[in-house]
């Protein structure tokens, strides 16, 4: 181990030991440590960076330590997302004691999910039209060329094959222990679904026989409250993953490539700033104040932008809509739970719009006609369902969409230096959209808790708070 190497990881621990020690202040938030470790990974990692560049040995050595704290974290809270989906919903619909408001609960919360999808396509039409960008005159390289070579090799069979019946059909689940592992892309979907039958059959039971229905009430009360005990646990960390998360991505970032393309970076976070203003438009529109509702939710976002993994917030968005907004438990899991694979705003939005109408030109269709743009919107809304909710989301996104649409796929490949910086407020505007959709739910049901909505609780979303 060099002596540069070394130094670095004593200076990472002296940092850790830092927000531990800062965080042990009692009327500290969990907003208020998680925002604490983002500063210090962004200060962290940007003075590697000047330090040492991008690319350097000792960086990649550094990170891959760092990385037992960063994706260690991310790991663990990867391990809870199925158990919590499952218990969640399975609580959730065994309360509900009335199979119309599980009915009611999905078609709003999808209905909003792609609703905010459909806008976000057009949303990636127009920035894109109005930046006047264009894949014509992107070099591809050695790097793009092994990525494209790996993308068709990953994704293609995937992709050819897909269509709307083996789509629906792929989110039945058919070996729920199977689905509980995350086998598949859509294995949220399955897992909420068996969970909701599951759910389903215990009210059944309980009005067959009540003896039994209670008891089988009873276990999934108490697991639920396991369940959480652990998710709290896990929490706890989040400062500490976020740090190392950032002191990551800012020190390995490369600052030529993203000035590059520095156009596509600034149009992406243009139409992902829009794509908020339209989330605050729908919460405002229900009676919900949208800087109240962003302020709640800061800490969730700001570990989805570290993370770039949807499905590893949703333990942070369901307590969070719970805890701060007032959204109830089987909303706020429904909403979190499909809006990780189902009307992902920023990765199965925005993001494959923008690329269909750069590559457009290339082949001779005019990007402007109407009936070419509606056709597009369409499939992004349609194609939207499904798409996993982890790193590399968009692409597959992107490899539904520039096929169905008769482009080619190279586009994705040329963009893999600034796919990492673009990818971080894509996932931050999926979870916010999917918490959108609970909250907006949530209201239109007349369910929402006002008084915790409007309580300036710095406690809450903070585990040690119960």
């Amino acid at each position: 181990m060099s002596v540069a190497l070394l130094a670095n990881i004593i200076i990472f621990l002296a940092l850790i030991a830092l927000l531990a020690y800062a965080s042990r202040n009692p009327t500290w938030s969990l907003a208020k440590k998680v925002l604490l470790g983002l500063v210090i990974g962004v200060l962290f990692g940007f003075a590697l960076h000047l330090v040492y560049g991008g690319n350097n040995p000792v960086i990649k050595a550094s990170v891959a330590w760092f990385n037992i704290v960063g994706n260690g974290y991310v790991q663990l809270l990867q391990m809870i997302v199925m158990p919590l989906v499952f218990v969640s919903i399975l609580n959730s619909v065994a309360k509900l004691h009335n199979a119309s408001s599980l009915g009611k609960i999905s078609v709003l919360t999808l209905g909003t999910l792609l609703l905010t999808t459909l806008i976000a396509a057009l949303i990636g039409v127009l920035v894109t039209l109005l930046f006047g960008l264009s894949a014509s005159g992107l070099v591809q390289g050695a790097q793009e060329t092994a990525r494209l070579s790996a993308i068709e090799s990953n994704y293609a069979g995937k992709v050819s094959d897909l269509n709307v019946p083996q789509l629906i059909l792929s989110f039945i689940p058919k070996n729920p222990f199977a689905e509980l592992t995350g086998a598949n892309p859509t294995s949220i979907i399955s897992t909420v679904i068996f969970a909701a039958l599951l759910g389903i059959a215990a009210l059944q039971l309980h009005r067959d026989d009540a003896a039994k229905g209670e008891r089988v009430l009873a276990a999934i009360d108490t697991l639920q409250s396991w369940v959480m005990k652990l998710v709290r646990l896990v929490m706890k960390l989040t400062p500490y993953g976020v740090l190392a998360l950032m002191t990551k991505m800012v020190a390995t970032s490369n600052l030529q490539d993203i000035i590059k393309l520095g156009s596509f970076v600034v149009a992406s976070y243009l139409g992902l700033g829009i794509m908020f203003v339209v989330h605050g438009v729908l919460l405002a529109s229900t009676g919900i104040n949208p800087l109240r509702f962003f302020r709640k939710i800061a800490p969730v976002l700001s570990f989805a932008f570290t993370s770039r993994s949807s499905a590893a917030t949703i333990p942070l968005s369901i307590e969070a809509q719970t805890r701060r907004i007032g959204v109830p438990e089987s909303i706020a899991s429904f909403a979190a739970s499909f809006g990780t694979t189902i009307g992902q705003n920023g990765c199965a939005g925005l993001y494959p719009a923008m690329l269909a109408v750069m590559v457009a030109p290339t082949v001779g269709i005019n990007p402007l006609d109407p009936v070419w743009i509606a056709t597009l919107v369409g499939i992004v809304t349609i194609s939207s369902a499904g798409v996993a909710g982890v790193g590399g989301g968009a692409t597959f996104a992107a490899l539904i969409v520039l096929p169905a649409m008769g482009l080619p796929v190279t586009l994705v490949a040329l963009l893999i230096s600034i796919e990492p910086l673009i990818d971080m407020g894509r996932t931050a505007l999926n979870v916010s959209g999917s918490m959108t959709a609970g909250t907006v739910t949530s209201q239109l049901l007349k369910q929402t808790d006002k008084v915790r909505f409007a309580a300036n609780d710095e406690s809450v979303l903070n585990p040690s708070h119960t």
